[in-house]
């Protein structure tokens, strides 16, 4: 099984891709389409009711698991391997305790406005890159549950356009995330609200 994947996407590796619970996906939209379902059934649960422990390891590691658990063998379990992204795999754990601990300072302390508290949030968890695949649209989710349960504001509308695809949302975001690389979260705060 080869997949071609849009700008800014994290290959798998041959070991990752064995990994796969469903042997009849051949393509790469057939990949896209279960995955899809796998995540709609995680925003069901994680809007369903208050979530208490969304920045924390755990809840990381079990909202990805509830995102492509019927998909993936490793879902929910961080990366070993190196990404065209992302910071060394046996760095993860600290870099995402890290983000949590400094996303929960800036909510108590009232660091940044909601928006640039769930963009910045959003901006790192990307950058950390912690699982095989799958990680702009967790950190996406994630964002969004942070937006609603910790800052109570609505969720963020992503583009309005789709992101898994290559295209011109796509690209949008991609140049966004780029700039807040380099420290100007402006793009990306207008991008998560168009």
């Amino acid at each position: 099984m080869k997949f071609d994947y849009p700008e800014g996407a994290t290959p798998l590796d041959p070991d990752e891709i064995e990994g796969l619970l469903l042997s009849h996906i051949t393509t790469r939209g057939e990949l896209d389409r279960w995955e899809q379902e796998n995540i709609v059934e995680a925003e069901a649960w994680a809007f369903r009711r208050a979530q208490g422990d969304i920045l924390t390891d755990g809840y990381v590691k079990r909202l990805h698991k509830r995102m492509f658990g019927h998909v993936w063998r490793w879902a929910g379990t961080y990366r070993k391997t190196w990404k065209n992204i992302g910071i060394h795999a046996g760095e993860i754990a600290v870099a995402v305790r890290n983000l949590s601990e400094d996303c929960t300072a800036w909510i108590a302390h009232d660091v940044y406005p909601p928006d640039e508290i769930a963009a910045r949030f959003h901006h790192r968890l990307t950058a950390i890159h912690p699982f095989p695949n799958g990680n702009g649209r967790h950190a996406r989710l994630m964002t969004d549950i942070l937006l609603v349960h910790l800052l109570h504001q609505p969720r963020f509308t992503w583009g309005s356009g789709n992101l898994v695809n290559a295209g011109a949302c796509r690209k949008q975001y991609v140049n966004a995330l780029r700039a807040a690389d380099q420290h100007d979260y402006k793009p990306l705060l207008s991008f998560v609200r168009s």
